[in-house]
């Protein structure tokens, strides 16, 4: 028995509008329909899609990227979850970046997201203790979109990481549902600790570009740090920090700072 084009859609409405996509972009330009067929069209469904396309990418001669897709399929089939934030930040950057028109330009050519999603098999690898090809494909990560995110870390869904370059996150963070962060964000510890060592960053923050936060800290949920400023202590909730070192601004910033994505700070109302 058929199903119908609306049942589907509104079963997994991200990957039809994703399919309707593609289809006019390989409509528009002709040199990109192989691509496009290749990458989406071809695939039932999002996941298998998303396995070939980051497969294409990350395997090299060490692993090849047949055997990429093989334990990518494997996580993604392990791990109902996986696809289900992988839709979610699509979701994210499509919603919130105003250079971004379209799923299928997220899915095809943001690094930010491919890094992100490369990072959910790594981080799968690593739960079920193959730390070695876990670590391989952080190298990998880390090697093609200049992005570092130790597979031990743990990252919710609806995160959006915008251009990427230079983001690092290290192995005991905590990231929130619905976080959005920009280039040059690191999420470290302050020397040589041992053991959880890294921030944790509630539901809903916004690192804006360069920001760096430091230690077994905590930003509160739906807080905003601004652009270059270094956060060594705890911030609460609904709060803004800004400077270097960080310090507040005011608590009373906007209800949604991660899908406003408001980075301009008005310093007049500092505690």
């Amino acid at each position: 028995m058929s199903v119908s084009f609306e049942k589907v859609a509104a079963v997994d409405p991200i990957w039809t509008a994703l399919r309707q996509q593609a289809e006019q972009l390989a409509t528009r330009e002709p040199a990109l329909a192989s691509f496009v067929h290749a990458t989406i069209l071809n695939h039932a469904r999002l996941e298998d899609a998303l396995s070939y396309h980051l497969a294409k990418k990350v395997g090299d001669d060490d692993i090849s990227p047949m055997q990429a897709r093989e334990i990518f399929d494997q996580a993604l089939t392990a791990d109902p979850g996986i696809g289900q934030a992988v839709r979610a930040d699509l979701s994210a950057v499509f919603e919130r970046d105003p250079a971004c028109h379209s799923y299928v330009e997220a899915f095809l050519y943001y690094k930010g997201f491919h890094s992100l999603q490369c990072y959910r098999i790594s981080h799968w690898l690593w739960t079920v203790g193959r730390e070695g090809m876990a670590l391989f494909f952080q190298s990998r990560i880390s090697e093609l979109f200049d992005v570092d995110i130790h597979p031990a870390a743990q990252l919710g869904r609806g995160i959006m990481i915008d251009h990427a370059t230079g983001v690092v996150i290290g192995e005991t963070a905590v990231v929130g549902d619905d976080v959005s962060m920009l280039h040059g964000v690191t999420l470290g510890g302050t020397g040589k600790e041992t053991g959880d060592r890294h921030p944790k960053i509630g539901r809903g923050v916004l690192l804006s570009m360069g920001a760096k936060v430091l230690g077994n800290i905590t930003v509160g949920e739906y807080s905003r740090i601004g652009a270059g400023s270094v956060v060594l202590k705890s911030i609460p909730a609904h709060c803004t920090a800004v400077g270097v070192p960080a310090k507040l601004v005011h608590c009373a910033g906007c209800d949604r700072p991660s899908q406003e994505m408001n980075q301009f700070i008005d310093e007049g109302d500092g505690l």
